[in-house]
C-alpha cells in the first residue's frame, strides 16, 4: 500500500478516489499518484493530443495545490499523463511499483466512460493482482472505523484477512466478520466454522477488535450489503476471482453486484497462489 494509484478524469466522481487516498495518507506514509490516460490516435491528431496533455497537466497542478494541504505523514501527491487503453495503462502504472493499490471511482465522465461505467469497471480488477478499492458514490465517512469481512466456504476467502487487518491496524478499525452460507449442509457448516475460527484467531493475534455474525440466504452479495448497511460499515473486503472448480461466492455476478450496488467502498482482492498455514496465525508476515 506504499503507492496508491488513482485514475482521474477530472470529474467530481473520479476525485472521490483521491479523497480516499488522502485518508490513507493521514494514517501512513504513501505516494499518491494520479493518472490521466489519453486515448491513442494517429499522428494527424498529434496537435490536439498535445493540447489535451497540457490541459491535463494544468488541471493536475490545480488539484495538487488544492488537495496537498490534506496530506499527512510526509506523503506525496503526484501525477502522470499516459497514452493508450485506460484500464491497461492504470494497471501498468500500478505494476511499475513493487507494492501498490488502486483506488478508483466507479463513475466518471468523458474519456474515462469506458473504464468507469457498468461492467467495464471490472476490467481493472480482472487485469491486476493488486488490491483495488472501488467507490461508487460520495464517501460516507471521513474515516475507516468499520470493515466488513465476509467469509464463504472457499479456502482463499481467508486471504483478504491480511490486508483488511493491516488497514484495520492503521485506522484503528473494528472488523465485522460475516460468515455467509447458502447451504444447510453439515459439511459446509463445519468448513465455514473452521475458516471463521481461523480468521478470528488471526484478528485476536493482531489485537484487532472484531464482531462476528452469521447470515444464511440465496444471495451472498445481498446479504453482505444488507449487513454492511446495518452496521454502518466504511469498507467491505471481498475476493474477486474464481480460483477453483468450486463456485466462489464473490466471483462474477456477485462481485459485480457488490461493486455496482454498494454505496460503501469495496476492497477487491485477487487470490494468490499460496498455501496457508493450518493455524493461519503467521500468514502475511514477511
Amino acid at each position: 500500500m506504499k503507492n496508491l494509484i488513482v485514475p482521474i478524469d477530472f470529474s467530481q466522481h473520479s476525485l472521490k478516489g483521491l479523497e480516499m487516498a488522502l485518508l490513507f495518507s493521514r494514517k501512513m506514509h504513501v505516494n499518491i499518484q494520479m493518472v490521466y490516460v489519453q486515448m491513442k490516435s494517429s499522428e494527424i491528431y498529434a496537435g490536439p493530443q498535445l493540447e489535451e496533455k497540457k490541459m491535463a497537466e494544468k488541471k493536475f497542478e490545480i488539484i495538487i495545490k488544492e488537495y496537498s494541504k490534506f496530506l499527512g505523514n510526509e506523503s506525496r501527491l503526484r501525477y502522470i499523463v499516459k497514452k493508450g487503453k485506460v484500464y491497461e495503462e492504470i494497471v501498468n502504472q500500478a505494476h511499475s511499483y513493487k507494492e501498490s493499490m488502486i483506488i478508483t471511482s466507479t463513475h466518471g465522465a468523458s474519456g474515462f466512460e469506458e473504464l468507469f461505467i457498468g461492467s467495464n469497471a471490472l476490467k481493472i480488477i480482472s487485469a491486476t493482482d493488486r488490491p483495488v478499492i472501488t467507490i461508487r458514490r460520495d464517501l460516507a465517512s471521513p474515516d475507516i472505523k468499520k470493515i466488513v469481512l465476509p467469509i464463504d466456504n472457499i479456502p482463499e476467502t481467508r486471504q483478504k484477512v491480511v490486508l483488511a487487518s493491516r488497514i484495520a491496524m492503521a485506522f484503528g478499525s473494528e472488523v465485522y466478520v460475516l460468515t455467509l452460507s447458502t447451504s444447510k449442509s453439515q459439511h459446509v457448516s463445519q468448513k465455514l466454522e473452521a475458516y471463521t475460527r481461523q480468521v478470528i484467531k488471526f484478528l485476536e493475534s493482531a489485537k484487532i477488535k472484531y464482531q462476528r455474525s452469521t447470515s444464511f440466504g440465496e444471495n451472498p452479495a445481498e446479504m453482505t450489503l444488507e449487513y454492511a448497511k446495518k452496521v454502518k460499515a466504511d469498507l467491505i473486503a471481498i475476493m474477486t476471482e474464481k480460483v477453483s472448480a468450486i463456485t466462489n461466492l464473490f466471483f462474477g455476478s456477485y462481485a459485480h453486484q457488490l461493486i455496482n450496488r454498494s454505496d460503501i467502498p469495496v476492497l477487491n482482492i485477487k487470490p494468490q497462489e499460496i498455501h496457508l498455514p493450518r493455524d493461519f496465525s503467521t500468514f502475511g508476515e514477511a
